[in-house]
């Protein structure tokens, strides 16, 4: 990747884990508008799934990726195998502060932040970019990165990216790909939901709790198992506590598909 770059240093990173779609080539769009070469990671990473999480069965699609990408105007991709990433077994690890980790997609997926932090850090250390771009439709997944950039001194700029959706409001995802015909339909509703609580939100309600409680039983009428929507603050995911900016976020279960979302309010 150095050799390649030669001595153009103000690489732009766009770090990804593949099955590229739309949002992803949005990212691309944003790092390619700062000027200079474009790079986009492909690394499934195995230290962020849980053992019965799909990490076997993630969708790989690399030579199409790399098709999109060439098309999109990413000038390098950088796809290291999982033996130059982890030579050996990682022992040094970085855990990300409990009280924004350990919340919400952490509470749920135990770990997933130190494996995604630890990940980046190791990206951000290979290819050495000046800017990284991510996605705000891993909201919390992005304050952690801009924490960690922050508190590790690392001379990285972290770049956000509107979340891209399909015309029916549901966010593009990887996992998309895993909803049949009709689970895409209904797939929609998980958006709609935030829609619905970040309307109340704005029309003066501040019951939060009862807003996320209203918001899960809907979701469970039309079948969702739903891990969480939390109305949250858009500084650090804490619970509000004076008029603030807000976030509303949720994860939930459509059949064997998990999906998360969020909308700022």
């Amino acid at each position: 990747m150095r050799a390649a770059l030669g001595a153009a240093r103000e690489l732009v990173l766009v770090p990804t884990m593949g099955n590229l779609h739309a949002g992803h080539l949005s990212l691309v769009r944003i790092a390619r508008e700062r000027g200079g070469p474009v790079a986009a990671s492909i690394f499934v990473n195995q230290l962020q799934f849980a053992p019965h999480e799909d990490y076997a069965t993630y969708p790989r699609t690399f030579e199409r990726d790399c098709e999109l990408l060439a098309a999109g105007g990413c000038d390098f991709v950088f796809a290291p195998a999982d033996g130059e990433i982890y030579p050996e077994p990682q022992g040094y690890m970085v855990h990300p502060p409990r009280e924004l980790a350990d919340i919400l997609e952490g509470r749920v997926r135990p770990g997933f932040f130190t494996g995604v932090c630890t990940v980046v850090l190791k990206l951000f250390n290979m290819v050495e970019p000046v800017a990284a771009v991510f996605g705000k439709k891993d909201y919390q997944q992005l304050l952690l990165i801009r924490g960690m950039v922050r508190q590790l001194a690392l001379p990285i700029e972290i770049v956000s990216g509107e979340t891209v959706r399909e015309t029916s409001g549901l966010a593009m995802s990887s996992r998309n790909g895993y909803l049949n015909e009709a689970q895409r339909g209904e797939a929609a509703h998980l958006h709609a939901a935030l829609r619905d609580l970040a309307a109340e939100i704005k029309s003066g309600r501040t019951d939060y709790e009862t807003l996320e409680r209203e918001a899960m039983q809907s979701l469970a009428a039309r079948g969702w198992q739903t891990d969480y929507v939390a109305v949250r603050r858009r500084s650090d995911l804490r619970e509000p506590s004076s008029v603030e900016p807000l976030v509303a976020l949720a994860a939930a279960r459509l059949g064997g598909t998990r999906l998360i979302d969020n909308l700022e309010v």
